[in-house]
């Protein structure tokens, strides 16, 4: 477990240039304090002693506003940036090297027993305010783009974006007929309105053509 603690330091420094040295880092970060106390309480889960492990959970949640329920899986080196909001389901899984940015939720859809949170794989990276929602797999290195609405599972390498979550990209190659720039995330919805737009002012340009040649065929008669 101090392994552990000692990478999840560490990682801080390579994801966050705001990082100025361990001591802020260590009395500073709510993302590291819900990591380290989510580990804590994972032990005491994993001997099935609940309400202890539950307890330290809610005394985390209190201090830092991140909720990961004891029982979630979560493998090394995972980053919350900020953190504030985020919340993490009781059979969700996390691979290695996994970003995590304030407001994201990893949760179920239903009140079904069993594995209903889903599981993520390594090196992905969670947006702000993203919501994962069922029990499916994200792709190791997916980026799921800020306020997605996730339903269904997520390729390997694949950008997902929108309301409901849409591929809009794997390993930095658009998909085909959705345009995607370097430096933004594009919006389906926004993509589609221009398009429709675009086809207004061809129609409005095409009716004024007519009405113009309809006034000097009168003219000529």
């Amino acid at each position: 477990m101090f392994e552990r603690i000692r990478e999840d330091i560490k990682v801080v420094f390579e994801r966050d240039p705001a990082a100025k040295n361990v001591l802020e880092v260590i009395l500073c970060y709510p993302g590291l304090h819900a990591v380290i106390g989510y580990r804590i309480a994972h032990f005491f889960y994993e001997k099935k002693m609940f309400v202890i492990a539950r307890l330290i959970s809610h005394v985390v949640r209190f201090l830092t506003g991140i909720e990961i329920h004891p029982g979630a899986r979560i493998g090394r080196r995972l980053f919350i940036d900020h953190g504030m909001g985020v919340v993490i389901g009781e059979t969700t899984e996390i691979g290695d090297d996994v970003t995590i940015y304030q407001g994201v939720t990893l949760g179920g859809t239903g009140k079904e027993k069993g594995k209903r949170h889903p599981t993520i794989g390594n090196r992905v990276v969670i947006a702000a305010g993203a919501k994962v929602l069922g029990s499916f797999e994200v792709g190791d290195e997916a980026k799921i783009g800020a306020g997605a609405v996730v339903l269904r599972p997520v390729p390997a390498g694949a950008t997902v974006v929108g309301v409901p979550g849409r591929v809009v990209a794997r390993y930095g190659r658009r998909v085909p007929g959705i345009d995607l720039n370097h430096q933004n995330l594009p919006d389906p919805v926004q993509s589609a309105l221009e398009a429709l737009s675009h086809r207004i002012e061809e129609l409005e340009e095409r009716l004024e053509s007519l009405e113009k040649d309809s006034e000097a065929r009168c003219l000529i008669s």
